[in-house]
């Protein structure tokens, strides 16, 4: 199904969508919740409520770990993650070898559908910490009175992977071409949620670009265009994501041309942890610990993409073991692939950087006021440089 977006800026009715999309499945839905202790996990079946209709997979570590703070419970910290896939199994691996728990923190995971999806979800629904869009998160802290919004304390994506994807030997061979044309995209696809910010650095008229919502499948979609389709004429989504499920379809990578947001918006973030304001004033220790947990399952993850895409295959079974190391691998080649990072290291950004991204999507979207990069990112709780990842920091 398809439907035409009468709004092409990201706005708080993405919450809305979610839980109007699952509606009917509501408040009695089967879980699983997944028990990772010394010994095999354990299942169990029981009946929640997860918002409405959000499966939630979590991963709980033992009750018996306490969070590394002094006003901590055996409760768990809850984590709303983008996606359970190959660019997040560096979560698993850090689970997996008990990373979180060497640092003193329970974490439980529930992934939700999408980066943007996950920023107006976390506080109202109970969780603590995010891994989602720093566009939606400088958006939503911009709506925010100062200094309660979330704040972001571990930036993975140093780039973006937000693309418009087109016909490589079609009739769009410049940005400049898009007005006017059919672009079709999942409501939750945060390169969709930021075309406003993409359609003002290109010059693009938005309100003459004809953009779509729709449930079908990015490999699919990515076919109908390069079968020339006459109702789609482009696609939003991430690079690599199209490319990993565009070839089950079929699909080569040559067969696609990609517009893609960093050349005409270098000063964009991607996707990054960030906690509650809750959580940042009452338990920094809890939030050094996540940090520095993480930290390390990235970069086992660097030195072998195979064990984490392992672990993600491990615990669901249903994953394709290829089209996530594909994903994950060219994760890491692309989105963290800034030469800012060979200085910084994977975690830091650059506060000058920042400051223009924020007052960009200001700009674009008309926010209230303007947070100060600071108000956005804290770097207090980031190992030193040379326990984080800089080696993929290579030049373009």
């Amino acid at each position: 199904m398809v439907q035409q977006s009468q709004a092409l800026c990201y706005s708080y009715h993405i919450v809305e969508y979610f839980f109007q999309k699952h509606k009917g499945a509501a408040m009695m839905n089967n879980a699983i919740t997944v028990h990772h202790s010394a010994n095999k996990p354990r299942l169990r079946t029981l009946l929640t409520a997860v918002g409405a209709g959000l499966l939630s997979l979590s991963l709980t570590l033992p009750a018996s770990v306490q969070a590394a703070t002094s006003s901590a419970t055996d409760k768990p910290y809850k984590a709303l993650l983008n996606v359970i896939a190959g660019p997040t199994s560096f979560f698993l691996l850090a689970d997996e070898k008990g990373y979180y728990r060497q640092q003193g923190i329970a974490l439980e995971f529930t992934p939700s559908e999408g980066a943007s999806v996950v920023i107006p979800m976390v506080k109202p629904h109970g969780f603590d910490i995010g891994y989602g869009d720093m566009s939606t998160l400088i958006e939503q802290i911009a709506r925010s009175e100062e200094g309660k919004g979330p704040i972001a304390v571990f930036t993975t994506f140093n780039e973006v992977p937000f693309t418009i994807a087109v016909k490589a030997d079609g009739p769009i061979t410049s940005v400049k071409q898009l007005e006017g044309k059919r672009i079709w995209g999942h409501e939750a696809d945060s390169a969709m949620r930021t075309f406003d910010l993409y359609a003002q650095a290109a010059g693009i008229d938005a309100d003459q670009t004809r953009v779509f919502t729709t449930d079908d499948p990015m490999g699919s979609q990515a076919a109908r265009i390069v079968a020339g389709d006459q109702k789609i004429d482009a696609m939003f989504g991430f690079v690599n994501t199209i490319i990993a499920t565009s070839t089950p379809y079929g699909v080569k990578r040559e067969q696609l041309r990609f517009f893609n947001y960093m050349d005409l918006l270098p000063d964009m973030y991607g996707n990054t942890l960030f906690v509650t304001r809750d959580m940042y004033q009452q338990a920094p220790d809890a939030v050094r610990a996540l940090v520095q947990a993480t930290n390390q399952g990235l970069r086992d993850t660097v030195a072998d993409p195979n064990a984490a895409v392992d672990v993600l295959v491990k615990r669901y079974p249903e994953s394709d073991h290829t089209i996530n190391r594909t994903r994950l691998v060219g994760t890491l080649k692309m989105e963290m692939s800034h030469p800012e990072g060979a200085k910084l290291g994977i975690g830091a950004v650059d506060e000058a950087r920042l400051q223009r991204l924020i007052n960009a999507i200001v700009k674009a979207k008309n926010l209230p006021r303007t947070p100060t990069a600071k108000e956005v990112f804290d770097p207090q709780f980031l190992p030193p440089v040379a326990q984080r990842v800089t080696n993929l920091a290579n030049s373009r």
